[in-house]
């Protein structure tokens, strides 16, 4: 359906990648992955249009729809959310303003004979044919569907786009992608902003509505309900694997141990080769055989190893400080802002270390929650932290806190203490600061790139209660791995904020679901939760 031909991207004389070639099919479902910084976010561009390629191009048929919804966007405020997103339908609604405009104009005109009447019959018969073509719609139907399934309430769809966040903004444009119906769907890290009963919606849309769809995820358990395929960017060229995430993994897995042993081999046939040069080369009855050999080593094409694997590191917590045995004791919670009511009456006893999640929809209470905990906001009721309770916060804004004056390895050499001190390089390393990255100021890295930094500061400090709000929204899944890793053997208590269910999963074990001015307790797992949750939504439509 669409050609990728050739593809090679240079940026001021470094190739990013080169020859890529691959076809996306109708009902493709493709995981683009790679580290950061591999061209995955270039490549999504250049399919979508924004961006060109040095050489090679993308082809696909005419009349192909294409829909990208990048990973930052700006969007107008000069409308309301309900009217923002009709614009999903803007071409439709064109396409009957031109038809109505131009019989209109049949009607008042009377040179029915000139060549100009019969191209307006012929201009006004195209346009209708495709007009009428398309499939009976009830756009106001489609519209409140599909924003309610994103997490919008109804009263949302009459307020100004302005008075919403950047997150719930860019649900709007997903929402505006999704009613297009396009031929191919191209989506940068779209969960980073929506909470886990939108991420299902929108895995049960892509999976049994959308036609192709080429996502760049960090969350595993999306990407692995929802792609059939996955393409991985590494160092200037890309692997094909008809496979979804996890079988993807097992098959690169296989790829790199055959490729170690191939450069192994290589590297052993160089140094004899070199060795024999070496001791040969002033001997005159060898003098052929040097030259052969000296050749053989010049057209030698070197094989690659593909990354280097730091699987095997291991981040571990300092050994937390004993706390009193129920580090946060909540009763008859309430805070309000005004007229709206975020929950009311909360009850919760969090024992000295349990590891806890607190999910539900955006704007239901659970950040709100952590600013009381913290001490950072007034409230109705009782709140106690118990005896010794050290808190080690990670906020959604926590990257905009760092020192922009430090460079990468001073941030954390003055935080770090012990053992920890020799490992610094390797954690940074690890954190993807490797090398002579470390030494960068903090001013200028990513907000990516800050949030994995903030990340590494908070891990080394010895705490006792971990509050993470939404800590996984820039990091890769190996960086994941290795946090998530670290946070089972944390044996102090754990505050989880996320929507990562494969994060939550075998971390959190027990669940605060906050949702309708209420705070539920739930003694299970995530995936126990969901699980039910899914349950009682089908009990919902029976009823």
């Amino acid at each position: 359906m669409i050609s990728v031909d050739a593809l090679t991207v240079e940026f001021s004389g470094t190739t990013l990648f080169s020859d890529v070639s691959f076809v996306i099919n109708e009902t493709d479902k493709i995981a683009l992955m790679g580290k950061n910084g591999a061209g995955k976010s270039t490549l999504l561009k250049i399919l979508a249009g924004t961006n060109k390629a040095t050489r090679g191009g993308v082809s696909s048929p005419k009349g192909t729809v294409i829909a990208y919804l990048p990973q930052h966007l700006l969007t107008e405020d000069n409308c309301t959310v309900f009217e923002e997103t009709s614009k999903a339908f803007q071409s439709i609604f064109d396409m009957k303003d031109e038809i109505d405009r131009i019989n209109h104009e049949l009607t008042i005109r009377t040179d029915y004979d000139s060549d100009e009447y019969m191209k307006l019959i012929e201009q006004v018969s195209e346009i209708s044919e495709k007009y009428y073509s398309i499939e009976e719609i009830n756009y106001d139907g489609e519209v409140e569907k599909t924003l309610k399934g994103l997490g919008f309430d109804r009263e949302d769809f009459t307020r100004s786009t302005s008075e919403f966040s950047g997150g719930w903004r860019m649900r709007i444009e997903l929402a505006k992608i999704l009613l297009q119906k396009p031929d191919l769907i191209l989506l940068d890290e779209p969960t980073n902003h929506l909470d886990i009963e939108s991420i299902q919606w929108l895995e049960d849309f892509l999976v049994n509505q959308a036609k192709a769809v080429v996502i760049i995820s960090h969350d595993r358990a999306f990407v692995d309900h929802i792609t059939n395929r996955t393409i991985e960017v590494t160092m200037g060229r890309i692997y094909d694997y008809k496979a979804k995430y996890s079988h993807y993994l097992e098959l690169r897995k296989d790829r790199r141990s055959q490729q170690q042993k191939q450069f192994e081999e290589q590297q052993k046939f160089i140094a004899e080769t070199t060795e024999f040069i070496e001791r040969f080369k002033g001997t005159y009855s060898k003098t052929l055989q040097v030259q052969s050999r000296v050749k053989m080593l010049e057209k030698l094409e070197l094989i690659e190893v593909d990354e280097v694997d730091n699987s095997a590191l291991r981040l571990r917590f300092p050994p937390a400080p004993r706390s009193g045995n129920y580090p946060v004791t909540v009763s008859e919670l309430s805070k309000s802002y005004g007229n709206h009511v975020v929950f009311k009456d909360a009850a919760m006893s969090i024992q000295r270390g349990e590891k806890i999640a607190f999910v539900g929809k955006n704007g239901e209470g659970k950040s709100t929650m952590i600013k009381a905990i913290m001490g950072e906001l007034d409230f109705e009721g009782e709140l106690q932290l118990g005896h010794n309770t050290q808190i080690g916060y990670f906020a959604q804004n926590q990257a905009s806190l760092l020192d922009e004056n430090l460079s990468i390895f001073e941030t954390i050499d003055n935080i770090a203490e012990g053992d920890i001190r020799t490992k610094i390089k390797d954690i940074l390393g690890a954190f993807m600061f490797g090398g002579e990255t470390s030494a960068k100021k903090v001013k200028v890295l990513s907000g990516g790139e800050r949030t994995r930094l903030a990340m590494i500061k908070l891990l080394l400090q010895p705490v006792n209660l971990l509050i993470l709000d939404e800590p996984t929204n820039h990091l890769d899944m190996k960086t994941k791995d290795i946090i998530k890793d670290a946070l089972k053997e944390f044996d102090g208590t754990l505050i989880l904020v996320s929507h990562d269910r494969d994060f939550l999963d075998g971390l959190a074990t027990k669940v605060f679901e906050f949702g309708n001015k209420r705070v539920k307790e739930h003694f299970e797992d995530i995936k126990g939760f969901l699980e039910r949750k899914k349950l009682e939504s089908l009990k919902e439509i029976e009823r």
